[in-house]
């Protein structure tokens, strides 16, 4: 195991997650009184590992047909257009 590359994906994600929508949703959950802590963790660790799966899954495939330097291209392209959009429609909301 490259314990280099799994603390370079560790930290990445941790930071990336942190005030993430699935962070605000499951403090919204465990929020509330009835519902069990225990049961919240392992539902959202489910559901967040399941869509990492899907996301190294599909990482393993597109790896295989488009080139890594194309697929960093797309991906940042694809950010930026949805920080765009999300900027224009802030301003939008705003006037």
């Amino acid at each position: 195991m490259d314990v280099k590359i799994l603390g370079l994906v560790f930290f990445t994600a941790f930071v990336a997650e942190l005030g993430d929508k699935s962070q605000v949703l499951t403090l919204l959950f465990a929020s509330n009184k009835s519902a069990s802590p225990v049961v919240i963790f392992i539902g959202v660790s489910l559901a967040l590992v399941l869509a990492t799966g899907i996301g190294v899954f599909a990482g393993s495939l597109f790896g295989h047909w488009v080139n890594e330097k194309m697929l960093a291209w797309i991906s940042g392209i694809g950010f930026l257009a949805l920080g765009l959009i999300t900027l224009f429609r802030a301003i939008q909301l705003s006037q």
